[in-house]
């Protein structure tokens, strides 16, 4: 979908963001001013919604702040694999007021399901979603379920609101192409529209529950005694016709039922066509590049206020831990020790218990992490290790395995402990894998970053200005730090299996990246993996709050690009302590705004217990859906022609050249699939 529309009679600035831009702050609304003729009341039921308010769409690419300037209304056109979530946005912006107390008015907002000529349907609340944008600091990023079928959204004067449509492409679903609505009416605010009262939607929920009670009660025995036979028959008769009565006749089983109602549509109201091509390549269940995201359990269990080891507790991370497989990431739990030792795992339960079995086959999940002692009862002994390992290597799904035993470690006393975790691994376990986090290098008398701290290169401070982790060591590994950077996997071997370099030392450095690849044994099942971790920082591709959607987006172009056979980050809910789940979030202090967080529990928004994913979170989602696209787009023709069409249509060059539009985006998807469909 295009975004960059001529404009009539609206004069648009130049885009000014944060951190990277993408976002409209600071614009006006110079542009807007006496373009609408209506004055005095004005009563919404009587007047076309277009002259209410300016709707257009964006991509999901684009920051869509408060002061976001219209465009032209177009149809939305969307591409999608089957096993695909596709996103647009809507945004909406008052032309005038027609209510009071500060507000300018109300719009219902509700879609239809998206249906083919065939008769095949997308089905709303199941495919399809929608959900508000929030600010999250100023800037747009909770994306906030709206009720379905039908939402209520109070706008006001000189603000934008963008809703994020999000379409779950199910891996069954017949090819072809599906169209439907999203209609936005105006409305008097004080109107209860027949949905809030009794809607279709309610009604529906009714009618089901109605009809599972009946099922439940089956035929009856006649032989069942104590009169209980009369009562259940009796009552199933009541049932039937309840569901048989004329509130329910629209209903029927004989196939998906529309739940968009009629009585919160007017001619008055305002359609914006979807229109989706649904082509035949399947998504792989399990993703292609292992994305292990962390999830801090003490956050957890401080905000939720659930104890270590309850039934609770365990209800908890299996909600997150389902919740994130939806976005194509790999969930592992961790809490930190000293020194950056780190327990983490994927399954709080046993080896041995069936739950954990559960969790390493979800098809879902591309790779999990094994704890090196029990997570409840904190047994770090020998024989409960074997008996662990023991049991996991006689599954189909060991070689998911991984082991994340210390994050960067910084000096010779960490890397000997490190060594030593690792030697007791493999001694029950030759073909484990060990994966090591690591983004500085010692040299010399002192560790070199190819960055700055405090605002001075390393090796320029001062040793009392030094921080404590980069204190002198007395192991150098070569001349150079860039060297020395490439040498840690032969410093490593055999001990580590997955070397794990952070993004932020690479910089723009891809002849680096080459030279790391080369010191790799393949043959002898080594792996390199990357992660983003506070830096880098603009322009280069990361996650921070205000940066730009490409940016955000960029970050899995660039793993793939240079070759990473695996990412990981650090944590997806490391907000500040926090004792009540209804609690603001707080980014925590010395961290760049959304470093470490990229959902928010449900209940700071409304009395929801769902996680709320971060607009951030669906790029990273969108991401691991394009490594897909080039890697079944490479498979047909060759890497080196996958990597010449994401340089030729510009949509990544390198961590300093990558597309600030979207269009490149749907143009590399679109040779894709001319190239690639059957």
């Amino acid at each position: 979908m295009e975004n960059s529309g001529n404009l009539q009679d609206i004069l648009v600035p130049p885009v000014e963001g944060v951190a990277g831009g993408g976002t409209a702050y600071g614009w006006d609304d110079g542009g807007l001013r006496n373009l609408s003729p209506l004055k005095g009341s004005i009563d919404p039921s009587e007047v076309p919604t277009t002259d209410l308010v300016h709707v257009w769409c964006l991509p999901n690419t684009t920051n869509v702040g408060p002061q976001e300037m219209p465009r032209h209304l177009e149809p939305i056109n969307l591409l999608a694999a089957r096993n695909e979530r596709e996103s647009v946005q809507i945004a909406i912006r008052p032309k005038v007021s027609w209510v009071g107390s500060g507000g300018a008015g109300t719009v219902l907002v509700q879609c239809s399901d998206l249906s083919s000529a065939s008769g095949d349907r997308l089905v709303v609340g199941n495919s399809l979603t929608l959900r508000r944008v929030v600010p999250i600091l100023g800037i747009p990023d909770a994306l906030v379920p709206l009720n379905l079928p039908v939402s209520q959204i109070n706008l006001f004067p000189g603000d934008t609101t963008a809703i994020w449509v999000s379409i779950d492409v199910p891996s069954t679903q017949p090819p072809g192409q599906y169209e439907g609505d999203i209609i936005i009416t105006a409305a008097k605010p004080d109107t209860e529209s027949s949905a809030q009262c009794l809607s279709k939607a309610d009604k529906y929920k009714l009618y089901k529950e109605l009809q599972s009670c009946l099922e439940m009660m089956g035929p009856v025995d006649d032989r069942t005694s104590d009169g209980m036979v009369e009562r259940v028959k009796s009552a199933s008769t009541s049932l039937r016709s309840v569901l048989l009565s004329p509130l329910f006749s629209e209903f029927s089983d004989n196939g998906p039922v529309d739940l968009m109602d009629e009585d919160a549509i007017s001619n008055l109201s305002l359609r914006v066509k979807i229109n989706l091509t649904v082509w035949d390549f399947v998504l792989p269940t399990t993703p292609s590049l292992p994305a292990v995201f962390g999830i801090s359990d003490t956050v957890i269990e401080d905000r939720f206020g659930v104890v270590h080891g309850s039934k609770e507790w365990y209800e908890a991370l299996e909600q997150h831990f389902k919740w994130l497989l939806q976005f194509r990431i790999s969930p592992y739990f961790c809490r930190w020790g000293d020194s950056m030792r780190v327990l983490t795992y994927t399954s709080p339960w046993p080896a041995d218990h069936p739950k954990s079995d559960e969790y390493f086959s979800e098809p879902r999940l591309a790779a999990y992490a094994v704890p090196y002692s029990r997570v409840i009862s904190g047994d770090a002994s020998k024989e409960s290790l074997q008996k662990q390992i023991e049991i996991l290597r006689t599954k189909t799904h060991w070689k998911k395995a991984y082991f994340y035993l210390w994050d960067e470690p910084l000096n010779m006393e960490q890397y000997d402990s490190l060594r030593n975790l690792a030697s007791e691994i493999h001694a029950y376990a030759p073909d484990a894998r060990v994966l090591t986090t690591y983004y500085s290098v010692f040299i010399g008398h002192f560790w070199l970053w190819d960055f700055e701290i405090l605002g001075c290169p390393v090796h320029l401070l001062s040793p009392d200005r030094i921080p404590h982790g980069l204190r002198p060591s007395d192991a150098p590994l070569a001349p150079t730090a860039f060297e020395a950077f490439v040498k840690v996997p032969k410093f490593l071997r055999p001990h580590t299996q997955i070397y794990c370099t952070s993004e932020w030392v690479l910089g723009n450095r891809e002849d680096l990246v080459k030279d790391i690849i080369s010191e790799l044994q393949p043959e002898d099942g080594e792996e390199w993996w990357t992660y983003v971790c506070m830096g880098p920082s603009d322009p280069h591709p990361n996650w921070h709050l205000g940066m730009r959607g490409t940016q955000h987006r960029a970050v899995m172009w660039r793993v793939w690009k240079e070759g990473g056979t695996g990412f990981l980050y650090w944590g997806a809910n490391c907000y500040e302590k926090a004792t009540v789940p209804s609690e603001e979030i707080r980014f925590r202090r010395g961290l760049p705004p959304g470093d470490g967080v990229l959902f928010y529990p449900g209940e700071v928004f409304s009395s929801s217990h769902v996680p709320v994913a971060s607009l951030r979170l669906e790029r990273i989602l969108s991401g691991l859906q394009d490594i897909e696209y080039l890697k079944l787009f490479s498979s047909r023709y060759g890497r080196d022609e996958g990597l010449a069409l994401l340089e030729k249509t510009g949509v990544y060059l390198g961590p300093e050249r990558y597309t600030h539009e979207h269009m490149p985006i749907e143009v590399m998807r679109g040779e894709i699939f001319n190239a690639c469909r059957s």
